[in-house]
């Protein structure tokens, strides 16, 4: 197709941020990093490589992702614990923060709730920052590997990917058949994953996480919490998820509880204050 005459005029235009973020409410780190130091281990889940666990966490606790023996990235989901029906948004969380979260930024929850469920404290890739590729760590572009993609571009039935790992975890944690707890599962945060788009396609992709042994990536919880996390079957997504082959670990998830009276004053946020009368 011809390019018009102003075609360059056109790409030099530049990008406005669809939302700015400087209003959002700013996470008191000084207090929760002080409640840190006090805080003790109450529970300790294992997700076991190709599969996934679920763990809850009550607000005002931490939790802490862990990797143990070997990189590998993993696929969270969070839910309000005594309402399903609020859960983690990938999409509105990306919106607010950037393509990929790190330590201060937050885990924002569904329509018409749209507060904040947990918040990062700390994150032992932070280091890693924007590398030549653009790829980074800790997304929330990726939705998470499933088995009607998976289907779809090669055909069989693989039932170790993160979509229908954390469908049987949250089945198996509420009593829910799968049927009833597929539809509860969500885009992710896809922890330790490094990943971005290409400069000149701009296709989704992944390389090798630079994950180790002893990283974590810690979180305050601002509501009661119901977690689950599958251990990738990428393992370190270096070449491809839905494996077998791929070499995979398993993640640690820790829950710590703050000493007494150390978060006196603080509450879980309310839910957002829009009046739902949509105009009528």
């Amino acid at each position: 197709m011809t390019q018009p005459a102003d075609a360059d005029a056109r790409r030099a235009v530049p990008p406005v941020i669809c939302y700015p973020n400087e209003t959002l409410p700013v996470p008191p780190l000084d207090l929760y990093r002080a409640a840190r130091e006090t805080a003790v281990k109450v529970d300790e889940v294992f997700a076991a490589p190709r599969e996934a666990a679920t763990f809850r966490v009550p607000a005002g606790h931490f939790f802490r992702i862990s990797s143990i023996e070997g990189p590998q990235v993993g696929d969270l989901n969070l839910w309000n614990a005594d309402d399903l029906s609020e859960r983690f948004y990938s999409g509105k969380s990306r919106a607010l923060h950037g393509t990929h979260l790190t330590t201060g930024q937050r885990m924002w929850s569904s329509f018409p709730y749209l507060r904040p469920m947990a918040t990062i404290v700390d994150d032992t890739l932070g280091w890693y920052g924007i590398d030549a590729f653009g790829g980074s760590v800790h997304d929330v572009i990726g939705t998470r590997c499933d088995p009607y993609t998976h289907n779809l571009l090669a055909g069989g039935q693989y039932h170790h990917c993160c979509h229908s790992n954390l469908t049987r975890a949250l089945a198996d944690a509420t009593g829910m058949t799968l049927a009833e707890a597929e539809p509860h599962v969500h885009d992710v945060l896809n922890v330790f994953m490094c990943t971005g788009f290409t400069r000149d396609t701009g296709q989704y992709f992944m390389k090798a996480s630079p994950v180790r042994p002893g990283d974590y990536l810690e979180f305050f919880a601002e509501i009661n919490l119901l977690g689950a996390l599958s251990a990738c079957p990428g393992g370190d997504c270096s070449s491809e998820h839905s494996s077998d082959t791929a070499a995979c670990y398993p993640l640690l998830i820790e829950v710590f509880a703050p000493g007494q009276d150390v978060l006196n004053g603080w509450s879980s946020p309310p839910i957002n204050g829009y009046d739902r009368s949509h105009g009528r």
